[in-house]
């Protein structure tokens, strides 16, 4: 995705750019977020079998039915999760959606000037104006809190978190049936 966001950053189609931005963070918040509620099970705050769960709507939840299971907000994740790891990240997130969404940003402010002295619209792409500066140190953030968060955090927490599944194998078994809220 960042790779492909590049590409259209350097041929000027900014909003393109910005939409797989905005999608390369989501992903990068669910891999925040997996590690975080790996530590919780480490660290006893977090059930196995509700991180089970956690996992199972995070990974195979959809909005529009074509699994059983309910989706996680991603906006929820980046807010009220990886907020607190990664100071800003939400707010860059929002500043991507905006861009993305037919709102003021989407429809009216990337795509036309408006001089309320005269009553005169001028059309125009404004993004690439508006973005082009910021693009590339966004895409850098992205890449190194992933980078991060896969081969530095994700290594020790999984390494921890097999160990631990083996240790408590079979309480995990006894109580698999159990209902998780």
């Amino acid at each position: 995705m960042l790779t492909q966001s590049y590409e259209l950053h350097i041929n000027h189609r900014a909003l393109g750019a910005r939409i797989l931005l905005r999608s390369a963070f989501e992903t990068l918040a669910v891999l925040i977020h997996l590690n975080q509620i790996a530590a919780q099970v480490l660290d006893g705050t977090l059930s196995f079998h509700a991180f089970s769960k956690k996992t199972t709507l995070l990974l195979l939840g959809s909005r529009d039915k074509t699994t059983k299971h309910e989706a996680i907000n991603i906006v929820t994740v980046l807010t009220k999760h990886c907020e607190k790891a990664y100071p800003g990240i939400s707010g860059l997130y929002a500043s991507l959606c905006e861009s993305a969404h037919p709102n003021f940003e989407g429809m009216c402010f990337g795509y036309s000037r408006v001089d309320d002295i005269n009553h005169v619209s001028e059309f125009s792409n404004n993004m690439c104006a508006m973005y082009e500066e910021k693009h590339v140190s966004a895409i850098e953030l992205c890449t190194a809190v992933f980078e991060h968060e896969y081969n530095t955090v994700w290594p020790e927490i999984f390494k921890r978190l097999e160990s631990w599944i083996e240790t408590n194998d079979g309480d995990l078994e006894a109580t698999k049936d159990e209902v998780v809220v």
